[in-house]
């Protein structure tokens, strides 16, 4: 009998792309599952048939191949052949684990292979927070992690002095046990030994049979300079220990770096906003600007600085981590209007404000107003 079209068995188009087949397999695989389809003796049936047409399919070379030759490119007579398990029979566990997880939960792939007798620790997060000075200078700094520590009675075999690890007797070692399900056969961690092909018979009364205890352990970091917030420090090695003497998992260290009262920061450049007397920013003058060193610059106001204007200081920003450079400091004007004026002070105000203020002491205002009112008229034109 011939086979139905592949483009058929799955319901796509000729046309259609990788995630439209992928999309239309997934919902074929659970209509026609067999679990779900007890009393349809042709569910299993068509189930391969759409398992076939979508191992074909999803592979660009073989999709190519069945595009211009038709079956007779993957039944054994064509280029790819059915020897080996990757003819018109598919490679039924690759095609499959794209609804594995779907269709049976925890017995899906992601719980498949064992982990043998000894298991890696943890990872661990530390999160550490530092000043901007700190990141600027670099320091070592002393912490404290709680973390699970290899157990000193049983030098981690989790076995009471004189014992050792048995075989585990439902998985036979291997840490996994196998599941009929439907026409084929799933693993998945063993029950018994929870993986590692062991079990303890004898445990150690210090640990209960983990191989490691809980402790608190001091650590010191060094934070080099130039770290940004977010960036994260590895130490090796230096996470929780492994169960059954299995190899320790790494410390991560996670950097926050705490607002700055004076300084902004943005990669490698600082800004500082200094205000600036009105008086000062209008006839010029100058200004001591700090730096995140503990030092001092001067900068020269311009007459006339506008609210806003920045001043650059290269070199004077924070180091850029591993690299032997530094960013820039932006100095920022920020013009301040003076309050809490005297009555002289007011007359002089006024008295600069009658003796006629143009827009050469106020261009942009001038020009602001100017565009304001050229709108006002095309708006009642």
């Amino acid at each position: 009998m011939s086979k139905r079209d592949y483009y058929e068995a799955l319901g796509v188009s000729r046309g259609a792309d990788a995630a439209e087949m992928k999309k239309a397999f997934r919902n074929k695989a659970k209509e026609l599952h067999p679990d779900r389809n007890r009393d349809n003796p042709e569910a299993e049936a068509k189930f391969k048939e759409v398992n076939e047409a979508y191992d074909v399919l999803k592979d660009p070379q073989k999709r190519a191949a069945y595009d211009q030759f038709g079956h007779s490119a993957v039944d054994g007579s064509g280029g790819f052949g059915s020897g080996g398990g990757r003819g018109g029979g598919g490679d039924f566990s690759s095609a499959f684990s794209d609804v594995f997880d779907d269709l049976f939960g925890q017995f899906g792939a992601r719980q498949r292979g064992g982990q043998g007798g000894q298991v890696r620790g943890a990872d661990l997060r530390y999160n550490l927070s530092i000043s901007l000075e700190d990141a600027f200078n670099g320091k070592q700094s002393t912490i404290r992690v709680p973390t699970a520590v290899t157990c000193d009675s049983c030098s981690g075999s989790g076995a009471e002095a004189g014992a050792q690890p048995e075989t585990c007797s439902t998985c036979a070692g291997h840490g996994k046990v196998r599941a009929q399900q439907g026409f084929f056969t799933i693993e998945r961690t063993c029950p018994s030994c929870a993986g590692r092909g062991q079990v303890i018979t004898n445990p150690c009364k210090s640990c209960g049979g983990q191989g490691r205890t809980r402790e608190e352990r001091t650590l010191n970091v060094q934070i080099p300079k130039g770290v940004e917030d977010g960036n994260r420090i590895r130490l090796a090695g230096e996470g929780e220990a492994g169960m059954m003497g299995g190899p320790p998992g790494d410390l991560y260290i996670f950097i926050d770096v705490e607002p700055h009262p004076i300084f902004r920061r943005e990669g490698p450049d600082l800004f500082c906003r200094i205000p600036v007397p009105m008086a000062l920013a209008s006839l010029g003058g100058h200004i001591e600007a700090p730096t995140l060193d503990g030092g001092r610059a001067r900068v020269t106001i311009p007459a006339g600085a506008q609210n806003g204007k920045q001043f650059r200081l290269r070199g004077k920003g924070m180091p850029v981590l591993r690299q032997n450079r530094e960013g820039d400091l932006y100095i920022e004007v920020g013009v301040e209007t003076p309050i809490n004026l005297t009555k002289r002070q007011k007359e002089l105000l006024e008295e600069f404000q009658t003796i006629g203020e143009t827009n050469k002491n106020s261009p942009e205002s001038d020009g602001f107003f100017g565009q304001v009112k050229d709108f006002w008229g095309r708006m009642t034109s």
